[in-house]
């Protein structure tokens, strides 16, 4: 479902704009939709037809996405496993500082090698209505005043529906344009259609590398854009709208964090409005990747900012429930795949033989 569909919906009940931006602004909170004001009592502002039909499209809103499980973690964020109308599921996550991080698609095409979620491939766009219901789910725990589209999926591929759930956000949502942070391997659509957008999101770019050809091998099916061309776009951006771009670096031991990629680094960065988040992997038992070890990371940070990078660490949240981008998904998909096997071999007949 697309927001453009919701308020359809709204104006064939007779709603005006101005309505339609009241009940929006109600959903987005996190509220019924038929919540009134402080001053002003719902049946004293919206016209008969509008509040009868409620009801049924309050029913269709509120399952659009439903709390299959939640998870803390230690961090202060809780992952959050959310199902869709039609049973696929999702991540969100809580993240401290009143931040959350929200899902584009279910599964992925990228394939990034260190990434869970690429795993299963691409099963399916998100719709514009259920990204901005993932907000609304998560303020009913906890004030919302950052959204990051960094969960499950790459934005670039579900752009339209990507930017209508910014554009909602931006102007009924009550967040701030820089605190929309739209997150992308680099794709030249992102490039040409963020600048025109009524709201214009932070943007933050997934670099891994330095190197082209070791970029291609980490991300088989990201656009082939050499790092320093993807730095170009991104400062072009970062000066039309004001706030640096943050350039994500998933930090995978013996492979990017060596002294040679931190020189090339120093060079990349060099003037460019910009912050670096430095993202040591979650690791997990019998992984092909391992993130680095603390003393490392400590020495990555300090040798790259006393050089006059901006260097940040972002640890994934819910490293201690072994919760990164898809881990939650693949582990219920799972269980649902084994459930469904124990069933059917209790329907087979114990003579009969199975190949």
């Amino acid at each position: 479902m697309r927001i453009q569909d919701f308020h359809q919906s709204l104006a064939d009940l007779g709603a005006k704009p101005c309505h339609i931006g009241r009940i929006s602004r109600a959903w987005l909170a996190g509220k019924p939709l038929d919540t009134g004001t402080k001053y002003r009592k719902t049946e004293d502002y919206l016209p008969l037809a509008v509040r009868e039909g409620l009801p049924a499209l309050a029913e269709q809103i509120e399952g659009l996405v439903s709390l299959t499980s939640e998870h803390p973690a230690a961090d202060g964020s809780a992952r959050l496993l959310v199902a869709l109308a039609d049973g696929q599921m999702v991540e969100s996550v809580l993240l401290p500082r009143d931040g959350l991080c929200v899902s584009t698609q279910v599964g992925c095409a990228v394939g990034c090698v260190f990434c869970m979620t690429g795993k299963s491939g691409l099963l399916r766009q998100v719709g514009s209505a259920e990204i901005v219901a993932q907000v609304a789910l998560a303020r009913r725990f906890r004030p919302v005043k950052k959204v990051v589209f960094m969960g499950m999926g790459e934005p670039a591929h579900n752009l339209d529906n990507v930017l209508e759930a910014i554009d909602l956000l931006g102007l009924e949502g009550n967040i701030g344009h820089k605190n929309l942070v739209f997150s992308t391997v680099g794709d030249m659509r992102v490039f040409e259609r963020l600048p025109q957008q009524r709201v214009k999101p932070a943007l933050a770019l997934s670099l891994h590398t330095s190197r082209a050809d070791l970029r291609q091998q980490l991300l088989p099916r990201a656009p082939r854009i050499d790092p320093e061309e993807l730095m170009e776009l991104g400062e072009a951006y970062a000066r039309r709208v004001g706030y640096p771009i943050q350039y994500q670096w998933t930090l995978l031991k013996g492979i990017n964090d060596s002294q040679e990629e931190m020189d090339a680094i120093l060079r990349l960065f060099k003037g460019k409005f910009a912050v670096l988040n430095l993202i040591p992997y979650n690791s997990l038992e019998g992984d092909a990747f391992q993130r680095p070890d603390a003393a490392h990371i400590q020495y990555m940070t300090r040798y790259l900012h006393d050089r006059g990078v901006l260097t940040k660490v972002r640890n994934s949240a819910g490293q201690d429930i072994d919760g990164g981008c898809g881990q939650l998904r693949a582990r219920a998909t799972q269980q649902v795949d084994t459930s469904r096997l124990r069933r059917a071999v209790g329907r087979v007949p114990a003579n009969k033989v199975t190949t």
